[in-house]
């Protein structure tokens, strides 16, 4: 009995150490950490108690979308500190800005000033791009050779977030929308701090089977996924009870769970393998690692006093040698898919067609999904309809985000299909969707949800994706969020000049109308095609745009795509990921770890076994 408990206990703990339960925790972050896409369910709530205007409810979507993609400093933080540190900030700031705004929503403290909920949003937004920053880029790096299909994946959880959590909010609260915003002020901060000790970089290893895997964590998450929008379209058309909200709520979970068994059964093959190979003396899980020796020449205490101020001197030469080296190096990056500096980035052509498709590109999707709410009910629809709305652009934003990452990096490895031309063929579907808003016939607003969703999430995949593979994975955590920093400044231009302006200005035409003057505190409401319209065909006007500048990206990284991205993986060549943190660093050299027993090239199988 004893001996079956300590292989039960050493099993346990060879999975939880694992690089595939890095993954699986990974996903479950994400799968809770995108309540920037339920806004749209909790927005009236918070317009109508407060007593806001769409123009300064839109501000606060604003700030809302500038905190969830300004991530700079998260990507900071983790260059120099272990991705738990990053976690647990995150954590604690999603805690406190959501609970702020839940108070101020729910009378329980007085009504904040605007300035104050739109930091309370910017906080409680900004623990996201934390989240994503600690989990996401730490998986990315654990298994370079497949970022598109791991980041179309975990950020596919980011997009079916917003169904999740709407399936918990209904079997906790009912119809309560406002108790939503506690939801997501204590869930995805809970989760990420169960979940602090299994995110951490991991040595690379380059298994045989690893794209299969990959795939039945896919199919799971489109089983979730089918789940989702076959329970949204039976909750739209019947009326649900506790019972059943429940119900349904304890089958999105166990679907959410499910990767867990892909990842118990890949690790009990390993764990059992390496039982197999080792000595019977060595099954113990504690292995002993001989350090290495390293040879000091002899020397006397007086020769090391004596080239000690030299030592130092020719030390400080050499960083400040180093350091204008590093400046005049800025305009001078290397070839693409080196590793970049973070000033070389920034200072490049690519980044900025990136930053400008993103602000019109994704900046305009932001717009439509912050306004699902008013765009609703100014078109009549019920109110059960704007859940219906946001579990769409949910749902659609995952199928956007996992088709984007799985398709484009089947298309790139077999036909060098660049991920800059999937871009733009996105861009352009995106335009489509938004003249469905402005030119609205009878459920148009279904079909518009459903095509923003899934190109918001296609958009971020392939952001995403082609910053790493440009820009080289070294500085991945702060590039990664330089690259999100222009979805923001469009959100803002277009939803809080662009749609909130123009939606009051025919609210209060509307009013006049009526012979009728608006109250101090009174929120304006505008009815009708015509509230949105001039909106978004400028909208779809700078998404148009973006599409025409992402074609530059395409002719610019033509070349680069028809080469072998991935060599350097392959080819065992050295990148320099350690991050000084005592987390054990990646050095780009795939290895075979000690816990492993897959082979690292096929020709090599006899001897692995």
């Amino acid at each position: 009995m004893g001996c079956h408990w300590r292989e039960m206990r050493s099993f346990g703990l060879h999975l939880l150490t694992g690089r595939w339960f890095t993954l699986f925790a990974s996903l479950l972050i994400m799968s809770v950490n995108g309540g920037a896409y339920l806004f749209g369910v909790y927005s009236n709530d918070i317009k109508s108690t407060l007593g806001y205007d769409q123009t300064t409810l839109n501000l606060v979507s604003f700030y809302k979308d500038l905190g969830g993609n300004l991530g700079i400093i998260s990507g900071l933080i983790n260059e120099v500190c272990p991705p738990w540190v990053v976690l647990a900030i995150g954590a604690v700031m999603n805690f406190f800005g959501y609970f702020m705004i839940w108070l101020a929503v729910t009378g329980r403290t007085p009504k904040p000033q605007v300035w104050q909920l739109c930091l309370y949003i910017f906080i409680g937004a900004d623990s996201q791009a934390f989240a994503h920053t600690g989990s996401l880029i730490t998986t990315v790096k654990n298994f370079p050779e497949s970022r598109g299909i791991v980041l179309g994946l975990l950020k596919g959880f980011v997009g079916l977030s917003g169904a999740i959590m709407t399936q918990l909010y209904h079997a906790l609260n009912g119809d309560d929308t406002k108790s939503i915003i506690l939801l997501v002020g204590w869930l995805p901060a809970a989760v990420s701090v169960v979940f602090l000790p299994a995110i951490r970089l991991m040595k690379v290893i380059k298994q045989k089977n690893e794209l299969r895997l990959f795939y039945s964590m896919l199919y799971i998450s489109l089983g979730l996924a089918s789940f989702l929008m076959v329970i949204i379209i039976i909750q739209k058309r019947l009326t649900f009870s506790r019972s059943e909200y429940i119900a349904s709520a304890v089958a999105v979970l166990i679907l959410v769970f499910s990767p867990l068994l892909v990842v118990a059964k890949e690790e009990f093959s390993a764990w059992k393998s390496t039982r197999l190979l080792l000595p019977s003396s060595d099954i113990s899980h504690h292995i002993q690692v001989e350090p290495a020796v390293t040879q000091v020449s002899p020397q006397t205490p007086a020769d090391s006093v004596a080239k000690a101020p030299e030592a130092d001197e020719a030390a400080a030469t050499y960083s400040w040698n180093k350091t204008i080296a590093s400046m005049r190096n800025v305009f001078h990056p290397p070839e693409l898919g080196e590793d970049y500096t973070i000033l070389q980035a920034v200072f490049s052509l690519d980044l900025l067609i990136l930053l400008i498709s993103t602000s019109c590109g994704i900046g305009g999707a932001l717009t439509a999904i912050d306004n699902l709410g008013q765009i609703g009910k100014s078109l009549g629809y019920p109110s059960n309809s704007i859940t219906t709305f946001v579990s769409l652009v949910s749902i659609w934003n995952y199928l956007g985000r996992v088709a984007a990452g799985f398709s484009s990096e089947f298309l790139l490895i077999k036909y060098k299909f660049p991920r800059s031309l999937m871009l733009t063929f996105v861009l352009a579907l995106a335009c489509v969707g938004h003249i469905l808003i402005a030119f609205p016939v009878p459920n148009s607003l279904y079909t518009a949800s459903v095509i923003i969703g899934f190109c918001v999430g296609a958009q971020w995949t392939l952001l995403f994706a082609i910053i790493s593979e440009i820009f080289g994975l070294k500085y991945y955590s702060t590039l990664f969020q330089f690259g999100a920093l222009g979805s923001p400044i469009g959100a803002y231009v277009l939803n809080v000049k662009v749609a909130g302006h123009l939606y009051d200005k025919e609210a209060m035409k509307q009013m006049v109308a009526k012979g009728l003057t608006r109250q101090s505190g009174q929120d304006l409401t505008c009815f009708g095609g015509k509230c949105y319209r001039k909106s978004f065909i400028i909208v779809a006007a700078a998404t148009l745009f973006s599409c025409l500048v992402s074609l530059i990206l395409v002719v610019r990284t033509r070349e680069f795509y028809k080469g072998d991205i991935y060599r350097k993986f392959r080819d065992g060549t050295k990148m320099d990921f350690a991050d000084a943190t005592g987390t054990e660093a990646y050095d780009g050299t795939i290895t075979k770890s000690k816990h492993e027993t897959e082979c690292i090239d096929e020709k090599k199988q006899e001897d692995c076994t």
